[in-house]
């Protein structure tokens, strides 16, 4: 049987308990993964008691608190608070999400934060998505066209056209769903992975590009398209309620439609 372990300075420590101050008594418990590639250290998991009658309701709430009031060095992403921009994207509880839009009180107990799995580790909560971005930039995620814009209006699309759109433009790339497949843990560097293959679709059925047939024959490969596996954990886990197992699949179809003429 095979044994797998981390290199020593990959091993997780026991780092530093901040307890809730004096007087508190409706107190949750947060433990955070912390890691500073400057202090030559292993990570830690620093645990933080707060005192929730002075927190705001979502688990962003509690690490901004911990932030501005505990430990001013706690590093991570966040910008528009309202599930939009993806930024605050993080492992909570084991289970990818969006910190500001999960409750405090829909987590039972001590509530755990990691940054998104299986992506280098810039500092503490914040991956490093430069390997996803331009995987998303390598499928050209924008109209392209053969014939000249029409000379007195926009490229006009249907109402049935345009709903064929709906569930794929409104990925946000926060990349929850990429960092949850194991297909991708394990083939990033040329699997695409389900965030990428759903903008992919999106650019496929969009009725007003005219480049198909190019965009399918560069995902026609083993690893790009193919190492999807149907595992299902990207659905599971888009905060945005979208489908990607669903998208990949329909690009399969168009393959394979291409394929039998």
């Amino acid at each position: 049987m095979a044994e797998f372990t981390l290199p020593k300075n990959s091993v997780l420590i026991k780092g530093k308990t901040f307890t809730a101050p004096a007087g508190a008594t409706n107190i949750r418990r947060f433990e955070v993964y912390r890691w500073d590639p400057e202090s030559g250290e292993n990570p830690r998991i620093d645990a933080f008691e707060l005192d929730m009658d002075s927190c705001g309701p979502m688990v962003l709430d509690a690490i901004l608190k911990i932030k501005n009031e505990v430990d001013s060095t706690l590093t991570f992403r966040r910008s528009c608070r309202e599930g939009v921009c993806g930024s605050c994207a993080m492992n909570i509880n084991g289970k990818n999400s969006l910190a500001c839009t999960k409750a405090i009180d829909s987590y039972p107990g001590t509530i755990k934060i990691y940054p998104l799995p299986h992506m280098p580790v810039i500092k503490d909560l914040v991956p490093d998505t430069t390997h996803f971005f331009a995987q998303y930039a390598s499928i050209k995620p924008w109209i392209e066209t053969q014939t000249p814009p029409p000379a007195d209006s926009e490229r006009l699309q249907s109402k049935e056209d345009r709903e064929k759109l709906d569930g794929l433009y409104d990925c946000i790339l926060c990349a929850c769903c990429s960092t949850s497949c194991p297909s991708y843990w394990w083939n990033s560097e040329r699997y695409l992975g389900p965030a990428v293959l759903l903008q992919a679709y999106r650019w496929l059925v969009d009725s007003r590009d005219e480049n198909a047939g190019e965009r399918l024959d560069e995902l026609e490969d083993p690893f790009k398209l193919y190492r999807c596996h149907t595992i299902m954990n990207c659905t599971d886990t888009c905060p945005k309620g979208l489908n990607p197992a669903k998208a990949i699949a329909e690009t399969k179809k168009l393959l394979v439609k291409r394929k039998l003429g």
